[in-house]
């Protein structure tokens, strides 16, 4: 018996290290999953919440973005003539065209904002030793910047082929591979990046006050309420104003965006953002001109800002409850 002993003792000495399960090794091994885990949901969870937004409010998107690319004068009552006209000559589903092609930008985009603004929000919690708390003001306003600028670069020439599907005939692009080839052939590839500086200079206060605006009024209802969670209907609410006021403060720079993305087929010539401010001054006006369709955005967007924040947070909600009700079943 001495013998094994002695040659057991002598095999772990002499062979290599035999790797033993440590507690530490599983606590990082169950970090990463958890990690990883987190960042699938708020992927899934961003893409539903922008699909079902956007989708809700596409008819009023679309005349918005008529009457943005136009010199004609905006009203209600106008908007109203327009999607009637819209829905005689071209059917009900004609008022969701391009709505194609705002799914297949909008859920890239919604998934990157959300999952990139869920881990901003965990850098900087660590950065300023806020982990798992709600942030300060100025890191919770830099968070949602960074979030709404990191979605926008990466999917940017799929808002270009939307705002063109959204303003031209059905017979000129009949899908939204066709809009990106006859772009590419006709005007070339630098066009799809026509109205990129003005897009991230309007989605830094856009994205940024979006976020703040909803994190912040969470916060005060949470420390005023006492319930760590809103009902539904606050949610709403709470997105309804996050919305109102991140677009405001970036509307005239949507404006700009739109004019200089469809230059192509209005006959127009756009270069600089302030060449297209001035131009759209002088003949527009400046409330006429920069701020078409603010009131229609005042309707659209708290509705679709609210519709898209309940939805990501009610869908993180259902998930965690899936996860552990399989843990528990396990």
């Amino acid at each position: 018996m001495g013998s094994g002993v002695q040659e057991q003792r002598a095999s772990l000495t002499q062979g290599e290290v035999l790797p033993l399960p440590s507690s530490s090794q599983s606590e990082v091994s169950y970090e990463g999953l958890k990690h990883t885990r987190s960042v699938l949901n708020s992927l899934f969870s961003g893409a539903l919440a922008g699909a079902v937004a956007k989708t809700a409010v596409a008819p009023l998107d679309r005349t918005k973005i008529i009457f943005q690319v136009s010199s004609a004068r905006f009203s209600a009552k106008e908007a109203y003539r327009l999607i009637y006209r819209t829905y005689l000559k071209d059917g009900f589903f004609s008022l969701w065209r391009g709505n194609s092609a705002t799914m297949v930008r909008v859920i890239p985009y919604a998934a990157i904002q959300f999952c990139a603004h869920e881990q901003y929000k965990r850098l900087l919690g660590g950065y300023y030793g806020f982990q798992g708390k709600a942030l300060p003001p100025l890191p919770r306003l830099l968070a949602g910047s960074m979030a709404g600028t990191t979605a926008a670069m990466l999917t940017y020439p799929l808002d270009m082929v939307r705002a063109r599907m959204a303003v031209t005939p059905k017979e000129m692009y009949s899908n939204i591979l066709h809009v990106f080839v006859r772009i590419s052939r006709e005007e070339g590839l630098k066009t799809l990046y026509r109205g990129f500086t003005p897009t991230m200079l309007g989605v830094i206060p856009y994205a940024g006050l979006s976020f703040f605006t909803y994190e912040t009024l969470k916060k005060l209802h949470a420390e005023r309420s006492g319930r760590p969670q809103p009902y539904s209907y606050e949610r709403l609410a709470f997105g309804a104003c996050a919305g109102l006021i991140g677009q405001s403060a970036s509307y005239p720079l949507d404006v700009v965006r739109r004019r200089m993305q469809t230059a192509g087929v209005t006959g127009h010539t756009y270069g600089t953002i302030l060449g297209t401010m001035k131009d759209i001054v002088s003949e527009e006006g400046v409330i006429r001109g920069l701020y078409k369709g603010l009131s229609m955005n005042w309707v659209k967007g708290p509705i679709a800002v609210g519709i898209s924040f309940t939805t990501f947070d009610l869908t993180q909600i259902l998930l965690r409850k899936l996860h552990q009700m399989g843990y528990t079943a396990r």
